[in-house]
């Protein structure tokens, strides 16, 4: 999905035009969509959140299920295929973007944010924000996909909103994307790999501990279980629902409640029936039609 030559009308709504300094949006947005946007299908768990803590908002969500894992590919490429996410996000006119994979917001979120003119959240920092606010004792774990705990992008988070003094121990937990994926959320295989994911990371005494990929939700209460309740667990999802919620109130944008169901739209880059077959395990109720689109000029 490539810029328009030309400015775009949506009349009765705003004027948009693409410039070299990315959209520019003229009018009322209060109607338009939140984007939220992941390499495959875990972001639905963000989409899952975003529904319920502000049920009146629309939502279209996109996976690049053709090109995921993104986590194997170079920086410069993810950043070529987020930008083109975000075109063609921008083209359903939304109104608040969401980057539900932090690999993309590790490595593109430069990309993303020079592109959009609206609002930018993503899992990373909100993730970051919830466990300083959460911790006590300044001892905070991570659990994530190989390529963000390579990043170092938490840790890097948590400095950066002041968690300098916080002691972070990570670990790559690879085999819970697919476990979670195949609906084995309270298998004794997934408890098993868990204790041992997350025996090193227990052995540092945190009291909080990020799930830092947006698959690992559905694997809560078993992880809830092995951690202990004494580990606070901090679900990147429902902090960056909270983010969106604050920064639509703050900038005059949230939709006015509404006694219908809003009509949301979900888009995938290929194999529509699979996140047909699995969003109701991520999103707890029945999807509707998804959509198959292709990316790239």
């Amino acid at each position: 999905m490539c810029p328009p030559d030309a400015a775009t009308r949506n009349p009765g709504t705003r004027h948009r035009e693409f410039t070299s300094q990315g959209w520019l949006f003229v009018g009322n947005e209060t109607q338009h969509p939140i984007g939220i946007f992941d390499s495959g299908v875990g972001g639905l768990t963000v989409t899952r959140a975003v529904m319920e803590l502000l049920p009146h908002e629309r939502i279209v969500y996109f996976g690049d299920t053709a090109r995921v894992p993104y986590g194997v590919k170079s920086p410069g490429t993810i950043s070529r295929y987020a930008s083109e996410i975000v075109r063609f996000l921008l083209e359903k006119d939304v109104k608040l973007l969401i980057v539900a994979c932090n690999t993309m917001a590790a490595v593109a979120l430069p990309a993303i944010t020079a592109l959009s003119p609206v609002p930018v959240l993503e899992v990373i920092d909100a993730g970051a924000k919830s466990a300083l606010a959460a911790t006590r004792t300044g001892r905070i774990g991570i659990i994530a996909t190989p390529s963000t705990v390579h990043s170092g992008a938490y840790p890097a988070a948590i400095a950066r909103r002041g968690g300098d003094a916080a002691l972070t121990v990570s670990r790559a937990c690879p085999l819970f994307v697919p476990l979670a994926e195949e609906g084995f959320l309270d298998h004794p295989a997934t408890r098993l790999i868990a204790r041992e994911y997350l025996a090193p990371v227990l052995a540092e005494n945190p009291d909080t501990l990020i799930l830092g990929c947006t698959h690992y939700p559905l694997l809560r209460p078993l992880l809830q279980d092995v951690a202990g309740p004494g580990v606070t667990l901090v679900d990147s999802a429902t902090a960056v629902a909270a983010d969106a919620a604050r920064v639509l109130a703050e900038t005059g944008l949230l939709t006015a409640p509404d006694e219908a169901r809003p009509a949301h739209a979900f888009f995938v880059t290929d194999a529509p029936d699979r996140l047909r077959g699995i969003g109701e395990l991520f999103l707890g109720r029945p999807l509707p039609d998804v959509h198959l689109v292709s990316l790239g000029c």
